[in-house]
């Protein structure tokens, strides 16, 4: 199934309140989503059968939507049901599920005022975003050209699809220099985070350094490590971080939904070792998304 294109899969998609066969999930080529990245989404884990954060997913979803000035025509419970009932006909144990909202084909130009909106639900089983081998010994990330843009010129704390341009720029530049990923700085020059992952530095006291959310997203991964860390008693400081701090730092490492916990060994030039803090933040995040389930 790995390598099945998404387009030739099997199953069914919820899509507008109906569950349509995979093949039949289709849009207009001139939707305005398309041609305007009037879209938003979300990406959600599926642990033993069950979705880790559901509802503040679904949150976040609404709350881009309307950001984006889009009115998603279901309610947060619709949505909600609409997860669960797709990883249930799927048979998704272990895997992600994508809801995305996007404006249709009523108007094709800059206005979409009577555009219809979306609403469609996709889920598959899924392993690890990066190869298990490297997620154990550690990513390398370059350092981006390209940049977060300025929080006044885009609407940055959403899941739009616009936004994540940069990132696929950003990503397969890394991937043909030999990194894994890369990591991008915000409109004033400092640490800003990974191409689809928050970022955390650790010093040498086993203090965690991540820089302040203001012009990128607040990951539901992230503030759940900072729960975790701060449990342990691990002092978690949130600052602006400059590049230049980079060779400071003896420990690093990415989450996100996809990412979760993984350790980062390279960044540029700099090294860094997979230390126990890290591994033992990765060993609580997974035993916090599956306790509930295990039981």
């Amino acid at each position: 199934m790995e390598n099945i294109p998404y387009d030739k899969r099997t199953g069914k998609i919820w899509y507008n309140s109906e569950m349509v066969n995979w093949k039949d999930a289709r849009v207009h080529l001139l939707n305005h989503g398309l041609h305007y990245a009037s879209c938003v989404f979300e990406g959600e884990r599926v642990y033993n059968g069950e979705i880790f954060k559901l509802e503040e997913h679904t949150q976040r979803l609404f709350y881009s939507a309307k950001r984006m000035g889009i009115k998603i025509p279901y309610s947060e419970k619709d949505i909600n049901h609409a997860c669960k009932e797709v990883i249930l006909v799927q048979k998704v144990s272990d895997g992600y599920v994508r809801p995305v909202v996007w404006r249709g084909s009523e108007m094709m130009a800059i206005s979409a005022q009577k555009n219809k909106i979306h609403v469609a639900v996709a889920a598959w089983e899924w392993g690890s975003y990066f190869d298990p081998k490297l997620k154990l010994n550690g990513i390398k990330l370059n350092i981006s050209s390209w940049r977060r843009p300025h929080p006044n010129s885009v609407p940055w704390d959403t899941k739009a699809a616009g936004l994540y341009m940069i990132c696929t720029l950003s990503k397969h530049e890394a991937e043909s220099k030999g990194f894994t990923d890369s990591l991008m700085l915000d409109h004033e020059g400092n640490i800003a985070e990974a191409t689809g992952a928050n970022i955390f530095f650790k010093d040498n006291s086993g203090t965690l350094h991540t820089p302040i959310p203001d012009s990128f997203l607040d990951g539901i991964t992230r503030r759940c490590v900072i729960e975790i860390a701060k449990a342990k008693g691990i002092k978690i400081i949130e600052r602006k971080i400059k590049p230049e701090e980079i060779s400071n730092f003896v420990g690093c490492f990415l989450t996100g939904t996809a990412a979760e916990v993984t350790p980062v060994s390279q960044i540029d030039k700099f090294k860094f070792k997979v230390c126990d803090l890290i591994r033992d933040l990765s060993e609580n995040y997974q035993k916090l998304v599956r306790k509930k389930f295990a039981a």
